[in-house]
C-alpha cells in the first residue's frame, strides 16, 4: 500500500505525448479510494436490495411478492460490484472480507477499513430507503413501527427468524448460506477450474445471491452478511423501531453477526481443501518451472474478488 497520509492533488495535469492526464481532483491515497469505493458500492447494493423489500412490504403483494426481493438483492448485488470491483474488490460484505484475509486475498490491516466502510454504505442505506419510502411505510402501518406483528416493518431493514426458527437452528441457517455463498465465490475466482468469464463476474455474483436467496431464504431471510444486517438494525432502533429490533427472536440480532464469518471460513476452506490444493501448483515451460496463477495474497483488489 502507499504511503496512508491522505494527499488531495489539485489541478490538472494536461500533458502530451503520450504522457498521464489526471482529473482535477486526485485522491492519491489508495485508502482513501478503496474505503469510498467500497462504502458506494455497498450502498447501491443495500439501497437497492432494501427498496425491493420495501416496495413488496408496502405495496402489500401489488407490486411484486417473495421473488421479487430475491431478484431485487441479486441485481442489486451485480450493480454494486460493477461500482467498486476494480477499486476494493466490492466485498460488500464482512464476512466476505473477514474469509479473504484469513485466506490471505486480502492484508489484515485492511480488514477495519473494508468493515468500516461497510457499515457506512448500510448504514445511509437504510436511511435512504426509508425517506424514500417514509409515506408508503406509515400509510402502511398507520403510523405504528413494530417489529413483530401484522403490519411489522422492521423487516425491511433487517433480517429476522421465522417464528418456528430456535436460535441454534438459526445460527446453522446462517453459517450454511454463508458457507456456500464462499464456496462458489472461490470457484467463481478460481482460474484454474471453471472461473467466471473476465468481465461477467458481478453477473454471476448476482446469479449466485439470487440462488442462495430462492432455495435458502425462508428461515430467517438469508442474511449471510454481518455489515448488511448490524447497520440497518441499528438505524431502525434510532428510527422509531426501539430497541425490540435487538429482542425479537430471543435475542436474534447476534446470530447475522456472528454466524456468517464463521459459515464463510469453513465454506471457503472446504473448497481450498477439495478443490484448490489439489490443482498442479507448477508446470514446466521453456525448461523452467514457473507458476500456472497468481499467489493469493498478490489478488487483493481485482475484479477475481469480486463479492459480496
Amino acid at each position: 500500500m502507499k504511503d496512508l497520509a491522505q494527499s488531495v492533488e489539485v489541478g490538472v495535469f494536461q500533458q502530451r505525448g503520450g504522457k498521464v492526464t489526471r482529473p482535477k481532483v486526485w485522491l492519491k491515497n489508495e485508502l482513501i479510494r478503496v474505503g469510498l469505493a467500497e462504502s458506494l458500492s455497498t450502498y447501491v447494493m443495500m439501497s437497492l436490495g432494501l427498496g425491493s423489500v420495501a416496495q413488496v412490504v408496502t405495496g402489500q403483494g401489488a407490486f411484486g411478492q417473495y421473488l421479487s426481493i430475491n431478484l431485487g438483492f441479486g441485481l442489486a448485488v451485480a450493480m454494486g460490484s460493477h461500482v467498486g470491483g476494480k477499486i476494493s474488490g466490492a466485498h460488500m460484505n464482512g464476512a466476505v472480507s473477514f474469509t479473504m484475509c484469513v485466506f490471505r486475498r486480502l492484508p489484515w490491516k485492511m480488514l477495519p477499513l473494508y468493515i468500516s466502510a461497510q457499515l457506512l454504505g448500510s448504514f445511509l442505506a437504510a436511511g435512504t430507503i426509508y425517506a424514500v419510502y417514509y409515506e408508503a411505510i406509515h400509510d402502511y402501518c398507520g403510523g405504528n413501527l413494530t417489529v413483530t406483528g401484522e403490519k411489522a416493518t422492521a423487516g425491511i431493514f433487517a433480517t429476522y427468524p421465522a417464528p418456528y426458527l430456535s436460535l441454534i437452528a438459526g445460527f446453522f441457517d446462517q453459517v450454511f448460506g454463508t458457507a456456500m455463498l464462499l464456496l462458489c465465490l472461490m470457484a467463481l475466482s478460481d482460474q484454474k477450474n471453471k472461473p467466471a468469464p473476465a468481465g461477467s463476474e458481478p453477473a454471476f455474483v448476482g446469479f449466485l445471491v439470487l440462488l442462495i436467496g430462492i432455495s435458502l431464504g425462508s428461515n430467517s431471510g438469508y442474511a449471510i452478511n454481518p455489515t448488511r444486517d448490524i447497520a440497518p438494525r441499528v438505524f431502525t432502533a434510532m428510527a422509531g423501531w426501539g430497541t425490540d429490533v435487538f429482542r425479537v427472536g430471543n435475542g436474534w440480532w447476534w446470530v447475522p453477526l456472528v454466524a456468517p464469518p464463521i459459515g464463510g471460513v469453513l465454506g471457503a476452506g472446504l473448497y481450498k481443501a477439495v478443490v484448490e490444493l489439489q490443482h498442479p501448483h507448477l508446470s514446466e515451460a521453456g525448461g523452467e518451472m514457473v507458476e500456472e496463477a497468481v499467489p493469493l495474497d498478490k489478488e487483493i483488489n481485482t475484479s477475481e474478488n469480486v463479492c459480496v
